[in-house]
């Protein structure tokens, strides 16, 4: 059996992060064969991740690109079961990588993505690399989604402190000496602002599902009737509270976050007599870390 020195072993863990205990196992069952050991730590890689992946992942961090031109941007969650992981410089080395990797590369779905080869290691997938730093870290760890986005004006992107929540929002202009403007930067990062603050669902009042409007005027009819208003009267209550509804969940609708009385729509409004152009919003989008995470189900007693 070859010689397993100290040195090989150091070589191994900086090389793969891998604890010196588990190096030297790989290394001893190579017989010292140095590329071979790697093979066997991924393997192991794998094994870890499948034990972890059942275990829930509602933490991480979300990474922002917005282009120099201010043309296209990419959000992406990743997700790992601690805050005090996600602060760690391997995982945000990883989000930074997967944000590249998407930057470059364009994958339609999460699923393509993983299967893309890794920047820093070639030789290994997105997932590769994930499944590595599960095993490192011993976490589990996800990417649940991302979005490319580009924009039919100029975009804004705002990173709340932590990256727990980021936002980017699309702000369609038609004079070019209005994206140079200072109050129309300001304004726009306003609206980035607004977004992550305020979580509109919707754009505007067109765009509510017949869903979620549905189940608002369900809900307000019930507590119409729970309040003792006549039967023939409730459905004019209903309509008249479904202002306050789109006032929550539409972004036109919403009362800006640093003026309340004053609605998003009519900031645009404002903006656009002041800057002489028709400023509008195209589109947003808003990420906050877990939130797609399925529920967790309560223990039977």
């Amino acid at each position: 059996m070859a010689e397993i020195s100290a040195q090989l072993v150091k070589q191994l863990r900086d090389l793969t992060g891998a604890g010196m205990m588990e190096c030297k196992k790989a290394l001893v069952e190579a017989n010292g064969d140095f590329n071979e050991a790697q093979v066997i730590l991924r393997k192991r890689g794998l094994a870890t991740a499948a034990k972890k992946a059942s275990r829930s992942a509602r933490e991480g961090i979300i990474g922002l690109h917005v282009s120099p031109a201010a043309d296209l941007a990419v959000l992406v969650e990743v997700n790992c079961e601690t805050d005090f992981v996600a602060k760690t410089d391997d995982f945000q080395k990883l989000v930074e990588e997967v944000k590249q990797i998407i930057l470059e590369k364009r994958p339609a779905t999460v699923e393509e993505l993983k299967q893309l080869p890794s920047k820093s290691d070639p030789s290994l997938t997105v997932e590769g690399l994930l499944t590595g730093l599960i095993a490192k870290i011993g976490e589990n760890m996800g990417i649940p989604r991302f979005a490319v986005v580009e924009a039919k004006g100029v975009l804004a992107g705002y990173v709340h402190p932590g990256a727990k929540i980021v936002s980017v929002v699309d702000v369609t202009f038609t004079k070019p000496e209005t994206k140079s403007n200072p109050a129309f930067a300001e304004l726009i990062n306003d609206l980035a602002m607004q977004v992550a603050a305020a979580a509109p669902q919707f754009l505007s009042r067109n765009d509510v599902s017949p869903e979620a409007l549905a189940k608002e005027k369900e809900i307000q009819r019930e507590r119409a009737l729970a309040e003792g208003k006549p039967e023939k009267i409730v459905d004019k209550v209903v309509e008249g509270r479904l202002g306050k509804f789109y006032s929550e969940v539409c972004l036109l609708d919403q009362p800006f976050i640093k003026d309340d009385a004053v609605s998003i729509s009519q900031l645009l409004a404002n903006r656009s007599r002041e800057l002489g152009d028709q400023i509008g919003i195209a589109s947003f989008v808003r990420y906050k870390v877990g939130e797609t995470a399925p529920a967790e189900e309560t223990p039977a007693e």
